[in-house]
């Protein structure tokens, strides 16, 4: 799996809410609790698109290898 830069992930923010996201190395997603999305990382990129976006309350897609 791709990593993401450690720098960029204390930078970003949620771009619905403006708020933290939470990093699910697992899952490979960035979270936002507050908006209840989470964004995929593809390549090591986060897409922080709305659009792109999982609910929460949607099936999570499987983990990583």
């Amino acid at each position: 799996m791709t990593e993401v830069d450690p720098r960029l992930l204390e930078i970003l923010v949620c771009p619905v809410t403006k708020g933290p996201l939470r990093y699910d190395r697992e899952r490979g997603e960035l979270i936002s609790e507050r908006a209840g999305l989470a964004y995929p990382i593809r390549d090591g990129i986060p897409i922080m698109l709305p659009d792109e976006a999982r609910p929460l309350d949607a099936p999570a897609p499987p983990p990583k290898p």
